[in-house]
Parts: structure tokens; C-alpha cells; sequence
């Protein structure tokens, strides 16, 4: 289990958007199959694919309920792929989810060649995304999938922060979205705080705390531990923006600008590698629009390792403690820059 600490609500927290506290610790994976399961309550064109572990990625939610819907392929992560691509072209709107370290790397040619080439729509899920695997070890850990994926054409990249914006994001790639999605999504219990009447909107990013000395644009399970950051700048009269980023592809680029613009520094944080992710996704923003001084959160080019999510999260530097001093330390240069 991750970090469990009540955030500071709008009660107490006057920078934040809206109120923001956590509801319960629950799995991003959980929310993902919610939503799948209730886009196909309205979507009789949906089917899922299985690769073996259906309980795994939050699947099962939906086999319990369309079990004709259901085609189980075994583990044979390419053959999902270019399965999922065959239904597409026959009018089906095909979702399978897998490991994102099989998903994005073990069917990375029929993702590119038979989905994406041909600019289909099938939902892919990148489960047990990130450091916070755990046990699982450096095999499982996906950590270079979004580097893998954002260099495809025509995708669309999400990365949910909690469980109920999970849901939201599976409902939005199967009915608002056209052409190939990936979601990215973890296998830990997290803090559940996103608003339930809070809109998803593909490629916006959403400002959840209002600050003016510096930005923390963060994704995935790291918007809480961003958030939390921002409560410790506070004590230290560090004013910080928490930008969250659920839509790495296409990028909010006018926001990002925007943030630049007013805040004079942005740190990006993610579970994922510094290299290619969202950090990337930003500085070849930055570079084009609005350079300003900036920092990256991530893995420090290295495979993970076996231990607790926490340990890991400890070690790798992606608490908000260590987000707080990396943001200490961004404000320093952003002072010197200026």
C-alpha cells in the first residue's frame, strides 16, 4: 500500500481547486474494469480479450457480467494484439489489458503494425504500470511503456491518478476517443480521491492546487504524492502549482505553457523512467513554446528491484518528501535563472 495520509481539503487548504481528501485505498487496476464494465453496458460493439490474468487487470468485473463478450487467448500477449486488431476492423471495439511491461514491449509490433498503422480503435491496458509492482520485481515492472507507446502515431496515452479516475478514463477511451488508446494503470491500493462529479476530459490536464512560485506536473500514482509536496512547500513559503496530467498524448501543450509562463519552473514526476515519459513529453514542450528551468521525478535510469511499494517508492525518490526537496532545489535555480 502507498501513502495513505488525508490530504489537506479546500476546508483547510485555500490554494486547492477543489476538495480533495482521500475516500479509501483502492486499486487503479479496480477502477479501470468499473469502467470497462460500465461502457459495455452501453456499447454492445465492446468485447475483451483475456490473457490469463482477467482478475489481475480488473477484468473480471466484466466477464461476470458479458461472459459472451468474453475470448479468452491464453498468455500469448501478441496474439491480443493483432486479435484486437482483427475485431476492430470488423466493427467491434476491442479492449484487452495485460502486464504494461508484456502490453508495451512483447506486442510492440502487431500495437504498431496492426493497431496503430491502421489507426484502429482498441483500448489497450497497461497494467501494474510503475515501480509500486513491487514484489514483483524489475521483469514486471513497467517502467519504459509510456517512452514505448508516445512514439507511436496517432495514440492516445492516459494515466489515471486513482482508482475513480480510472474508471472515468476507460469509460472516455471507449466512448469518446477514436483510434488506439493506452491505459496506464497500477496494481496497489491507492488513495481514491478524485471527485466523482469531477469531468474527464482526454488531453486537459487539470490544475488541482493553485500556487505561483513553481509547478509539479505529475501523473499517475504520483498527483498524490504531488499534492502532499505541496502541503510540505507550503510550510516553507514555496507557493506550488499540482498540475494533474492524465493525458500524456496528446500533451495539454497550452497548459504547460501556460504554467511556464506563470510560475517560471515546472517539475514533472512520474513512476516511469526520466527518459521519455512525461518529463520528456513537457521539455520538448518547454523547448518549443516557453523554456524555463525544470526537474524530473522518475527512475534514475536503472531497472527496479524486489520490496514493498513503499520501500520502492522510498528508495527511487518518489515520495513527496524527496518531490519536495527536488522542488526546493528547482526554486533555488529558477531564482538564479531569473
Amino acid at each position: 500500500m502507498l501513502r495513505s495520509t488525508k490530504a489537506p481539503t479546500k476546508m483547510n487548504d485555500p490554494d486547492l481547486c477543489f476538495t480533495l481528501s482521500a475516500r479509501e485505498d483502492k486499486p487503479t487496476k479496480t477502477g479501470f474494469g468499473e469502467g470497462i464494465a460500465e461502457a459495455a453496458a452501453s456499447e454492445e460493439r465492446l468485447v475483451v480479450l483475456g490473457a490469463d490474468i482477467t482478475a489481475s487487470v480488473g477484468l473480471d468485473l466484466f466477464l461476470k457480467r458479458f461472459p459472451g463478450r468474453f475470448i479468452s487467448l491464453g498468455i500469448a500477449e501478441q496474439n491480443c494484439a493483432a486479435v484486437a486488431a482483427g475485431l476492430a476492423l470488423g466493427g467491434k471495439i476491442p479492449v484487452f489489458s495485460t502486464y504494461a511491461a508484456f502490453a508495451a514491449h512483447r506486442a510492440a509490433d502487431q500495437i504498431r503494425i496492426s493497431i496503430c498503422y491502421n489507426h484502429l480503435h482498441a483500448i489497450i491496458g497497461g497494467a501494474h504500470a510503475g515501480i509500486s509492482v513491487g514484489p514483483d520485481g524489475a521483469t514486471h515492472q513497467a517502467l519504459e511503456d509510456v517512452a514505448a507507446m508516445r512514439a507511436l502515431p496517432g495514440i492516445v496515452i492516459l494515466s489515471p491518478c486513482d482508482a475513480t479516475q480510472a474508471r472515468l478514463a476507460a469509460i472516455c477511451a471507449v466512448s469518446d476517443l477514436q483510434g488506439p488508446v493506452y491505459v496506464r494503470f497500477g496494481r496497489e491500493a491507492v488513495p481514491d480521491f478524485t471527485p466523482t462529479d469531477l469531468p474527464f476530459v482526454a488531453g486537459k490536464g487539470q490544475v488541482l492546487r493553485n500556487g505561483t512560485d513553481l509547478t509539479i506536473m505529475a501523473t499517475g500514482h504520483l498527483v498524490w504524492e504531488a499534492l502532499q509536496a505541496a502541503g510540505i512547500l507550503s510550510q516553507q513559503n514555496i507557493s506550488a502549482r499540482v498540475v494533474n496530467i492524465h493525458t500524456i498524448k496528446p500533451l495539454d501543450e497550452d497548459l504547460v505553457k501556460q504554467c511556464a509562463l506563470e510560475t517560471g519552473a515546472i517539475l514533472a514526476a512520474e513512476e516511469h523512467q526520466r527518459t521519455g515519459g512525461l518529463g520528456s513529453a513537457i521539455a520538448e514542450t518547454l523547448a518549443r513554446l516557453s523554456p524555463v528551468p525544470m526537474a524530473f521525478t522518475g527512475m534514475p535510469d536503472c531497472f527496479g528491484e524486489s520490496g514493498t511499494a513503499a520501500e520502492l517508492m522510498e528508495k527511487f525518490g518518489m515520495t513527496a518528501p524527496h518531490i519536495a526537496n527536488q522542488a526546493i532545489q528547482l526554486y533555488k535555480r529558477k531564482s538564479a535563472f531569473s
